[in-house]
Formats: C-alpha cells, sequence, structure tokens
C-alpha cells in the first residue's frame, strides 16, 4: 500500500476499524451507523490482528492492537508459537506506562508495476507468500506489568479478505462504487480461485460479507480536512454524498483522492483508491 507505510494519522480508518472509535452516530439518508464496541481479549480491553490491502498500489500488510493497563512489555506470539513481536517500556515510559500498542508492518508490493523502472521482482511479496508468511488462527498476546503481573489474550486472524471495491466514481459531490470480484493488483478473480482450490484461501473474496464501506475523502492540500463516513455492509445503492458546505469550504482547485475500504466482520479490509480529483473546479489546467 503507499503503505496500509502510511503515517498514523492518515490511517484513521484503521484506528477506526480496530478500536470502533467514533465519537457519535453519523446519519445519511436515515441510515444511522454508530461505533463499533470494543471486544475485551482476555485480560486486555482490545487485541486485534488484521490483514489490509490496498487494491490500487498492490500492496499487503499485517496490523496489530493490543490494549491493555500499566504494562512494561508487551509481545504477540503466533499460531505456531513463534514471537512476532515484542516491546519493552524504558526510561520516562517504563514510568508512565503502556496501554495501547498499535503497528503495522512494511507493505512491500504484491506484483511488479510494469510502469515503474525502478520496480523489484525481489521485493515483491505476492498475496500466496503473505498467507505463507502470516498463518491464519490464533495470535496469542501477552504483557507484564510492575509486580510481574502478567496479561493475556487471544485473537483469531483470518484469511476472510473482502473484495476490493470498483467503479469509483466522484461527480458533483456523490462518491459511489460497486461491490468487487477481486483483490485488484494483488490478485485477480482467477488467482483468488487458484489460492481457494490449492487450500490457502477458504473462500473467495468476493463471498465474503462487507460489514462495513468506509469512505475518505481527502484534499491534497495541507489542510488535513479529511472526510471520512462509514456506512453498513449492507448499503444500496453504494454511494454517498459529500456535503456541500464541506465542500464549499474547500479553496477553489483543490487537488484531491477518494479511498473507499470494504471491511468486513473480523476487520481485515481492502481499499481501492480514486485520484486526479479536482474540488471547486474553475477550469485552470493542472488541477
Amino acid at each position: 500500500m503507499n503503505r496500509y507505510t502510511r503515517e498514523l494519522n492518515r490511517r484513521h480508518h484503521i484506528h477506526s476499524a480496530l478500536l470502533g472509535v467514533a465519537s457519535a452516530p453519523l446519519l445519511f439518508g436515515g441510515i444511522s451507523v454508530d461505533a463499533m464496541a470494543t471486544a475485551p481479549c482476555g485480560d486486555f480491553g482490545e487485541c486485534k490482528a488484521i490483514i489490509e490491502i490496498n487494491s490500487s498500489d498492490g500492496d499487503i500488510g499485517f496490523h496489530f492492537l493490543m490494549d491493555g493497563d500499566d504494562l512494561n512489555s508487551a509481545r504477540i506470539h503466533d499460531p505456531n508459537g513463534a514471537k512476532v513481536f515484542e516491546d519493552e517500556a524504558k526510561g520516562p515510559l517504563r514510568e508512565q506506562k503502556l496501554t495501547e500498542t498499535f503497528a503495522e508492518s512494511a507493505e512491500p508490493p504484491c506484483w511488479l508495476d510494469p510502469s515503474d523502472p525502478e520496480a523489484d521482482p525481489d521485493e515483491v511479496v505476492t498475496l500466496e507468500d503473505f498467507l505463507d508468511r502470516w498463518d491464519e488462527g490464533t495470535y496469542v498476546y501477552t504483557g507484564s506489568g510492575d509486580g510481574g503481573e502478567k496479561s493475556e489474550g487471544e485473537t483469531e486472524l483470518t484469511y476472510e479478505l473482502p473484495a476490493a471495491p470498483m467503479a469509483l466514481a466522484y461527480n458533483a459531490g456523490v462518491i459511489s462504487w460497486q461491490p468487487g470480484n477481486d483483490l485488484g493488483n494483488c490478485a485477480t478473480s482467477a488467482e483468488l480461485t487458484e489460492l481457494v482450490n490449492a487450500g490457502p484461501l477458504t473462500v473467495h473474496p468476493m463471498n465474503v460479507a462487507v460489514e462495513i464501506w468506509e469512505v475518505v475523502f481527502e484534499p491534497d492540500d495541507g489542510s488535513d480536512l479529511k472526510l471520512t463516513i462509514r456506512l453498513p455492509g449492507s448499503v444500496a445503492p453504494t454511494s454517498v454524498t459529500v456535503p456541500a458546505d464541506y465542500l464549499a469550504s474547500l479553496p477553489n482547485d483543490t487537488p484531491a483522492k477518494i479511498e473507499v475500504g470494504a471491511i468486513e466482520d473480523d476487520d481485515n479490509a481492502t481499499f481501492t483508491e480514486l485520484g486526479d480529483i479536482c474540488v471547486n473546479d474553475t477550469g485552470i489546467p493542472g488541477c
């Protein structure tokens, strides 16, 4: 993904998916979208392990979260018992303690971009390679406190990967898209069928139910006035109108891009991007 490595603020959609963060319900056309409740994870308030794909950039990443109390150290072990992460607080952070720990892996390309003359085939990690690296199953999270207190929780990493949204479009403030049937530049529908038949995948992405559509409208004007909207996966038609007051607040000829994510029940997510949008277009070339 650009990467899902992106800076944390720009990746608010991942925090939302993992933490269920929202200050209030969103209302669009009579549809109410409430914040998802967090799920306790043993001694932790929350722990998650998810897969995120950027179908446009063609990359894939592993993301995790643990949320505990007054920890000095934290660790994660994969389904085979291998330690895949360890963190230890030192100095003033040890006095202050750890609570929430969120991180994401680097996101190497899952395809060789033919338009990039500097693309290195040795850096490509295909979807099949990625699934071989990150086993499906139970990930064990542990933490230690001052007096040797131990915290432990478990979460499941699944291979249920939602298909990439397709046919993204923007017209007069309306963002629209359609459910997809592949993972964009990370895997075609035929390649996914082969992975299902071969065994790594248990379900084709086009058959994975979308729990949430996440729509991100991001102006490229340095203002950080990003708009994020979440809708139920059952919404029809798959479209949303950007508030007119929000668009009017942006300068003329503001370049922008749109990102639509399909998020399934366990928070695995696949995003598709649409760039080269000009907001409040006055006809100036190059917007």
